[in-house]
């Protein structure tokens, strides 16, 4: 049932007081919005510790088990496509924390085909609420600290162990590859999110650019085919995730042709990527008939 929508003297609807929205920009309407879903979730998580504490484990636990392949892979050879196991550890924790981050925020846009298939996402559309922050605040599971965690812990690793000259921008690089990297992993969740309103069983297709995407991103570019290489630079611009960031700071070259600077074009990549899914996310949302149930 729809939530009772209160009237103002004049005789005009207004939003319930739960969220006050009025004379705000759409954009603070749905992290205002996000922020009151996530915590409501948080509270219920935190209702029951015990049960968070071994979620959160068994989250960090099975992640490490990535991790854990490569050093297998280390016992039997000295380098894979020509890199140490520091400087995969330093590809790996990249990705991997932001994938972590983005998989936090937006870990629940893959289920938009079951709310399309089961009518639920009427509910959504009849709350003075951006629909794309209820989408993504659903179901908000603080479990998936586990997997920052542990690509924090990969990443700590590498910074300790590889002997890097740093300076001022290949730091810089660091922060700025997690936060651009989980921007574009982002933008791909809410793409995939939209084309599930086209093909209603698509969680999987998008899966396969997300979680697929950052397990790719997790070996070195060498042990793959250049066409594939192209592909995830050109085309879904995973590259910028951590592939190109993480070979400017090992001074390593690019196997696709490409000067050094574009490394920092990871921010604009990350930028021009969302506003792409934001506009595909707008197109799928339009076209969308309730099922009538």
């Amino acid at each position: 049932m729809a939530e009772p929508v209160a009237v103002r003297a004049d005789g005009e609807e207004r939003e319930p007081a739960g969220f006050a929205f009025e004379d705000r920009p759409r954009m603070l309407e749905g992290v205002r919005a996000y922020g009151l879903i996530m915590a409501m979730w948080v509270r219920s998580t935190m209702a029951y510790r015990a049960s968070f504490a071994m979620t959160l484990f068994g989250d960090f636990a099975v992640t490490a088990f990535d991790f854990v392949t490569i050093l297998l892979m280390f016992t039997h050879v000295d380098a894979l496509g020509g890199y140490s196991l520091p400087e995969i550890a330093l590809l790996y924790g990249l990705s991997a924390t932001a994938f972590g981050v983005c998989d936090l925020l937006l870990g629940s846009m893959d289920r938009v085909g079951g709310r399309v298939r089961d009518g639920t996402l009427d509910t959504l559309l009849v709350r003075p609420v951006p629909v794309l922050a209820q989408v993504a605040a659903d179901r908000f599971a603080l479990r998936r600290l586990g997997r920052i965690t542990q690509g924090l812990l990969v990443l700590g690793y590498a910074l300790v162990t590889l002997d890097i000259a740093w300076t001022p921008l290949k730091m810089l690089m660091l922060p700025m590859t997690v936060i651009g990297g989980a921007a574009i992993f982002g933008a791909i969740f809410i793409a995939g999110a939209a084309f599930q309103f086209v093909a209603q069983d698509a969680s999987e297709v998008q899966n396969s650019f997300t979680y697929g995407g950052t397990t790719l991103l997790q070996y070195p570019p060498t042990v793959f085919a250049k066409d594939l290489v192209r592909g995830v630079t050109f085309v879904v611009p995973l590259a910028f995730a951590s592939w190109l960031p993480a070979l400017y700071v090992l001074g390593r070259e690019y196997p696709v042709d490409l000067p050094r600077w574009v490394a920092f074009l990871s921010p604009l990549v990350a930028a021009g990527a969302c506003c792409l899914a934001g506009l595909a996310w707008r197109a799928g949302l339009r076209s969308y008939r309730s099922t009538g149930s």
